[in-house]
């Protein structure tokens, strides 16, 4: 076996547990937002709005909306890659599956504790599926091929997709509170610290445009 293969494996190894570990925690970190009560992320807002008009499951309402998504990439010319069709499946999954394990939490400071801890950990778990370089998730492929088709810069791109993400499912009945204002203003510093931490060095078996995501993220 040749020398140079081995720590091209572990380091693929590397790759794929910190993808499914961001994955999974991503969506565990977002049930935590639902089960806190105090207000989603934007597109958690959306999915729980329309989870209460048509009685599916918040997961797998998640699903469904990162698959119309994903579709939407066609005529963007996006590319999807393993993180990206991974992203829709496992983040709806880890969603349900931490929903029906977590109990209900009554009191203010509790549920406070939660909602903090659950934007904490979406950080990490942004951090670490992004750093593993396979694809971006199908709403960040969806931000950056808008970016590039009109030419808008990559924040006004963002704030007026999730505007548009936020007002309709309050319109639908989702939960809209402190905890999506907070939501909104951690989310972007607590990525770019964790985007570091989790880093995997360019150049060990990725290639450099596979890096795109992680660099468009930091520079936001």
């Amino acid at each position: 076996m040749s020398t140079t293969l081995v720590p091209q494996r572990a380091h693929l190894t590397r790759r794929l547990v910190q993808l499914y570990a961001g994955l999974a925690l991503y969506g565990a970190s977002s049930a935590l937002l639902v089960v806190a009560g105090l207000g989603l992320e934007p597109w958690g807002v959306l999915h729980q709005g329309l989870a209460e008009r048509t009685g599916i499951s918040i997961g797998v309402v998640s699903i469904i909306i990162g698959a119309i998504v994903l579709l939407l990439w066609i005529p963007l010319r996006q590319r999807p890659g393993l993180g990206t069709v991974s992203n829709v499946f496992a983040v709806g999954l880890a969603m349900d599956g931490t929903l029906a394990l977590v109990p209900d939490v009554r009191g203010l400071v509790a549920r406070a504790g939660l909602m903090a801890a659950g934007i904490v950990l979406n950080g990490v778990a942004t951090g670490l599926y992004i750093s593993a370089r396979f694809g971006p998730g199908p709403r960040d492929g969806l931000m950056t091929g808008l970016h590039r088709r009109t030419g808008r810069s990559i924040r006004l791109v963002r704030t007026a997709i999730e505007i548009a993400v936020v007002a309709t499912g309050f319109v639908l009945g989702g939960s809209l509170g402190v905890g999506t204002v907070l939501y909104a203003l951690a989310i972007g510093p607590l990525a770019q610290v964790f985007l570091r931490v989790f880093a995997i060095p360019e150049g060990e078996g990725t290639s450099a445009g596979a890096a795109a995501p992680r660099q468009s993220i930091l520079r936001r």
